[in-house]
């Protein structure tokens, strides 16, 4: 019989990076998601209230196990938001509140 090793766990290791200083942060409120068998693509838009259309913003490509570890950094990030200042309140019907227009006379 072979003799089994003890496991040792695996310090994560920090990562660095350098901020561009020419860098511009965009604001986005829509999201586009597709994929082929290798890749996840994500066009960022922004829609404004009363312009009849959106304008994709920035776009980011990555491997289906990016996008995983990204979703779990997500889901983690908003239970820490939700600890710290409260549940975030989510509309009943978000494509409806945001997509329909205002009527006549309305802001």
């Amino acid at each position: 019989m072979s003799e089994q090793k003890p496991i040792v766990p695996v310090q994560p290791k920090q990562v660095a990076v350098d901020i561009p200083k020419d860098l511009e942060a965009v604001y986005a409120n829509l999201a586009f998601i597709s994929h082929t068998f290798a890749e996840m693509v994500v066009d960022f838009a922004q829609m404004l209230p009363r312009t009849p259309r959106g304008q994709i913003k920035a776009r980011v490509i990555m491997s289906p196990m990016h996008a995983k570890m990204l979703q779990a950094a997500l889901k983690q990030n908003i239970a820490n938001y939700e600890r710290q200042f409260g549940p975030i309140q989510m509309p009943r019907n978000l494509a409806q509140q945001f997509f329909t227009p205002p009527k006549d006379g309305q802001e």
